[in-house]
């Protein structure tokens, strides 16, 4: 008899300083035989499950349900609700299967609930029962109890810049081959590591985390390895379980797990010093802009739509026009209002319209502009991975020889495709501000003469010292001082 394997995906990231609540619209949500034909052909994890199990070919696909979002403050409870319960529902109707993979991102809060993956995948083991579950994580997941003690196998990214979603997903789809086989009995060691990272260290081809990733990938690859990882949080996830942790999953060999858990914890903790963003101030950076040859790349990390951020931040734009910057600039905002204002008065003509401020008022004051309307768009496009997004609509506003993207909702300023699908080529840009701390450069870094991390205000900022936690372990580094060691003896 052909065995029936379930699959399913949840996505969104949160960052809870961001006062921009995550609505169940937010969501794309696919269901049923759709997700095989939106996600084949992907770069993601569904896709490289699917393919995993069709390349098999002993195996029926039993797709139910897909939710992801763009990155966003916290899900109000009535909506998480609705989402959790919709995906066990679609689970519960699915009926009797052998094993699941389920695709999460791991780093979703809600309104009054701390681990919504948690505690969806134990309503999921609920409903299925023993069979084997695996799940395959962002490397910045909230790493809970519940997660580890539910799942049979946690597989997370190995790259920063995330580059291997889809081979994670084929990496989760062959540790259930091999527990469905009988040929694996997972154990597990967790260390866990009182620290929050940022900074050019996390790049794992160049950077210190890299050298701890690789060590994760040696126990992988061991006679008896079946996932290993470094999974450092989101640090704007502010939820009692933040913080980094060292995930190793052996076949039957739990003296390996711990072992190689201890060694790639140790070398993490003593090297947290390193893993600090250095940042430019604005004035500095626009001279650096300024000044440069070629395209230079600004990181709004701070107002970061990729970690959580409302994307409304006008910070960059303001510092550019009270310094006249006088080469071509291009950028984008969340401003609903302001779509409304431009499509109200049409292409080729000039409004005055405040932008910005609209989603974080707290921290940004709408600036005032007279700008030409460019282009007007309806906002759907897909990101590099293939994945389909929805800006809601969106207008090109410019100012002088900045050139602004504005949209009605958040979208992942971090590859070249938004600003493609809207008319906009980042190559012929003297400077091209994105929201993102590091994800941008696998897109930008074969165009860019230099990269710029800017240090201005923002609910996802890397200064860490500057976001209201209270709710992540503590003491923590580098929020606290004198953290005690985890490790015995050090």
């Amino acid at each position: 008899m052909t065995r029936r394997i379930l699959i399913a995906e949840l996505k969104q990231e949160t960052a809870t300083f961001n006062p921009a609540a995550t609505v169940y619209e937010d969501f794309r949500i696919t269901v049923g035989a759709d997700m095989l034909e939106s996600y084949r052909g992907t770069k993601t994890e569904v896709a490289g499950v699917i393919d995993v199990l069709d390349d098999d070919g002993r195996f029926e696909i039993i797709p139910t349900m897909a939710a992801a979002s763009v990155s966003g403050g916290c899900i109000g409870n009535t909506d998480l609700d609705r989402l959790l319960n919709e995906m066990v529902d679609s689970i519960r109707a699915a009926g009797p299967v052998d094993g699941a993979c389920l695709c999460f991102h791991g780093a979703m809060a809600g309104e009054s609930e701390d681990d919504p993956e948690g505690r969806v995948l134990t309503d999921i083991r609920s409903v299925l029962g023993a069979v084997p579950i695996v799940v395959s994580l962002d490397l910045h997941a909230v790493i809970t109890d519940r997660l580890v003690d539910t799942a049979d196998v946690l597989v997370p990214y190995h790259t920063y810049p995330h580059t291997d979603h889809y081979e994670t997903g084929q990496r989760a789809a062959c540790n259930l081959l091999r527990l469905l086989d009988g040929t694996s009995r997972p154990t597990v060691a967790r260390v866990e590591l009182p620290m929050l990272v940022r900074g050019d260290e996390l790049l794992t081809a160049s950077g210190k985390f890299g050298e701890a990733i690789r060590m994760c990938q040696q126990v992988e690859h061991s006679d008896t390895g079946l996932a290993a990882g470094v999974i450092i949080g989101n640090a704007f996830t502010d939820v009692p379980a933040l913080q980094s942790n060292v995930l190793v999953t052996t076949n039957n060999d739990y003296e390996l797990a711990e072992r190689e858990a201890q060694r790639i914890g140790r070398f993490m903790w003593d090297r947290r010093e390193l893993f600090q963003a250095q940042l430019t101030s604005l004035d500095e950076s626009i001279c650096l802009a300024a000044s440069a040859d070629g395209t230079v790349v600004f990181s709004d990390a701070a107002d970061a739509t990729a970690s959580g951020a409302a994307g409304d931040s006008n910070e960059i734009l303001r510092g550019l026009v009270d310094a006249e910057f006088s080469k071509k600039a291009l950028l984008a905002i969340v401003d609903a209002p302001a779509v409304s204002q431009a499509f109200r008065a049409g292409v080729n003509t000039s409004i005055t319209v405040p932008l910005g401020g609209t989603r974080d008022p707290s921290r940004f004051t709408p600036l005032t502009l007279t700008v030409d309307i460019t282009s007007l768009h309806d906002g759907h496009f897909a990101y590099e991975d293939g994945t389909a997004a929805h800006a809601g609509r969106a207008c090109v506003l410019t100012s002088g020889t900045i050139h602004i993207l504005v949209t009605e909702r958040p979208v992942f300023v971090v590859g070249q495709r938004v600003f493609q699908a809207h008319g906009l080529e980042p190559a012929d840009y003297d400077l091209v501000v994105v929201k993102s701390p590091n994800g941008f450069r696998t897109w930008y870094e074969s165009i860019a003469s230099l990269i710029v991390p800017v240090d201005v205000p923002g609910s996802t900022s890397a200064n860490l010292k500057s976001l209201p936690f209270r709710n992540c372990v503590r003491p923590i580094f580098p929020l606290d001082d004198n953290v005690p060691s985890p490790f015995h003896g050090s």
